[in-house]
C-alpha cells in the first residue's frame, strides 16, 4: 500500500522535477553561449545606462529577463546558475524595466563601467544642474532612450513650474534643443502656459531626423501634454517624424529652427541671456536638450574638405554605383555601410579598433554577411591618412592602402559639448559604473 502511494505520488513529482532540471540546464546553456559570444566579440561594455545585478539578492526569479522591452529581439539579461546576467551587455539601451521588476530590489542602474568612464553633467532629482535655473533631460544627461528622453523633458519643465518664481518681463523659459526630451518639453510648457522659446539648430527629432532613412526606431509608448498617448514600440524614422509633425501643427508649436546657441550668460538675480546666431533671449530658466552628439568629431586629415567628405547618412540610394568609404565601428556607421551596399555601392568600411564593441548584434551581423557576399570590404585595424579626390589613403597594421573613392562618410561620433557647459558653469563628472 505504501510503495502504491509512493508511485501514485511519487511518479508525477519526480517527472516535474525532470522536466523542471532539464529546462533549467537548457536555460543555463543557452546564456553560457550567449555571454562566451559577447565575451569573445570583445561586447561586454554597455553603451548606456544599465543594470549591475547583486548576486547576493538575486533569487533567479527571471522577473527582469521577462520585463526587459529588447527581448525577444535583442538577448539582453539571463540566468546562468539561477542568477540574473547580462549575457549580451552592448545590447542594453536602458530602459530599467527590469529594476522595476525586480522583487528582491536586486538591480542597480548604472554609467559606463569601470574599465569606461562616461561624462555626465551633475543633476538632481529635478534635472537641476548645480547652476540654479538651469535644466537638463535626455540624451545629453545619460538617457538616449526615447520614452525615457520625453519623460525627462515633461518632468523637468514640470519642476520648472513647481520650484522656479515666473518671470514679469523676460521669458519663463528657453528650450534647446528639439530632439525628443525638446519636443515633450516644449508641449508641456504650452500646456503649463508658460512663456517660452524652443531654439533647434537642425531640425525636428533631432539625433532621430539624423538617421539614415528607413531606419527602424526602438521606442515605447510614453505621453504627451496635450497629443496623450503615443503607442509606438517598432516604427521608423520617417514615421515617427511625420507624427510629430502632425503634433506639433495640432499643438500649434512655435519652434525656431536653424537657430543655433552661442553663448549663455548669467544675470544672477535677473535670471540668462541666451545669444545666438539669431538673437537673444532673456529668461528665468533654461532647458538643455541638446543631445550628446555635439560637433561631429573630425579625422584631421589632408583632403577632409573636400565636398564629397560628409559626417552623417541620409539617403542610401544617392551613393548607389559609387565607390564609397564608410569611418567609424559603431551603429552609425554599419547601417550606413550595408545600406549603402544594399543599393550596389561598392562599400569599403575603415574602423581603427579590432572590435565592433559598440555596435547592436543585428547591426554586425548584417555586416559580417556583407563581407561574406563580397559587398563590403572591411578594414579592421585601420586609419585613414589622406582624402583625394579620386581615392583615399588609408594604413592598416603598418601598410599603406589606396582605395577608389567617390564619397567619404564619417561617423566617428560627435564631440561632446563638455567646454560649453563648463562655460555657462555646470559641473560634470566621469562615471565609471556608477549611478
Amino acid at each position: 500500500m505504501i510503495n502504491l502511494i509512493y508511485l501514485v505520488y511519487g511518479a508525477p513529482l519526480l517527472l516535474i522535477w525532470w522536466f523542471y532540471a532539464r529546462r533549467r540546464h537548457a536555460v543555463h546553456h543557452h546564456n553560457t553561449l550567449a555571454l562566451e559570444e559577447s565575451r569573445s566579440a570583445g561586447l561586454l561594455e554597455p553603451a548606456s545606462l544599465h543594470p549591475v545585478i547583486d548576486p547576493n539578492r538575486c533569487v533567479g526569479c527571471g522577473s527582469c529577463v521577462k520585463a526587459c522591452p529588447e527581448q525577444p529581439e535583442h538577448h539582453v539579461l539571463g540566468l546562468i546558475d539561477d542568477k540574473a546576467q547580462l549575457v549580451s551587455p552592448t545590447d542594453c539601451i536602458g530602459h530599467g524595466a527590469c529594476k522595476a521588476a525586480c522583487p528582491m530590489d536586486a538591480i542597480t542602474l548604472v554609467f559606463s563601467t569601470t574599465t569606461r568612464g562616461v561624462d555626465i553633467p551633475v543633476l538632481n532629482s529635478r534635472f537641476e544642474t548645480n547652476v540654479p535655473g538651469i535644466f537638463v533631460a535626455g540624451e545629453l544627461g545619460g538617457m538616449g532612450l526615447i520614452r525615457n528622453a520625453l519623460e525627462q523633458g515633461r518632468q523637468a519643465v514640470e519642476a520648472i513650474c513647481e520650484h522656479r518664481p515666473r518671470g514679469k518681463q523676460e521669458l519663463d523659459l528657453v528650450i534647446v534643443g528639439a530632439g525628443p526630451a525638446g519636443f515633450a518639453a516644449s508641449l508641456t510648457a504650452k500646456a503649463k502656459g508658460l512663456r517660452f522659446v524652443t531654439v533647434e539648430q537642425e531640425s525636428l527629432g533631432g539625433c532621430v531626423f539624423q538617421y539614415p532613412r528607413g531606419k527602424l526606431v526602438m521606442t515605447a509608448p510614453a505621453t504627451l501634454p496635450i497629443i496623450g498617448t503615443i503607442n509606438f514600440k517598432h516604427t521608423s524614422k520617417e514615421t515617427l517624424l511625420e507624427f510629430w509633425r502632425d503634433a506639433e501643427r495640432k499643438a500649434g508649436l512655435t519652434i525656431n529652427y536653424k537657430e543655433r546657441v552661442d553663448a549663455i550668460l548669467n544675470l544672477q538675480q535677473q535670471g540668462f541671456l541666451v545669444r545666438t546666431d539669431n538673437g537673444e533671449y532673456i529668461t528665468r530658466n533654461i532647458l538643455l536638450a541638446i543631445g550628446r552628439r555635439g560637433t561631429p568629431r573630425k579625422l584631421g586629415v589632408p583632403g577632409e574638405e573636400l565636398p564629397k567628405v560628409v559626417y552623417r547618412l541620409i539617403d542610401p540610394e544617392q551613393y548607389a554605383n559609387q565607390h564609397v568609404l564608410i569611418v567609424g565601428g559603431g551603429d552609425s556607421a554599419l547601417e550606413a555601410a550595408t545600406s549603402i551596399a544594399e543599393v550596389g555601392a561598392s562599400v569599403t568600411l575603415s574602423y581603427r579598433g579590432g572590435a565592433f564593441d559598440r555596435a547592436k548584434a543585428r547591426n554586425r551581423q548584417r555586416v559580417e554577411a556583407a563581407v561574406k557576399a563580397g559587398a563590403i570590404d572591411l578594414r579592421m585595424n585601420s586609419n585613414v591618412t589622406a582624402i583625394d579626390i579620386e581615392s583615399v589613403l588609408l594604413e592598416q597594421e603598418g601598410k599603406k592602402i589606396e582605395v577608389a573613392n567617390q564619397s567619404v562618410i564619417v561617423n566617428a561620433g560627435g564631440v561632446l559639448p563638455n567646454d560649453f557647459l563648463r562655460k555657462v558653469g555646470i559641473d560634470i563628472e566621469t562615471k565609471y559604473g556608477t549611478a
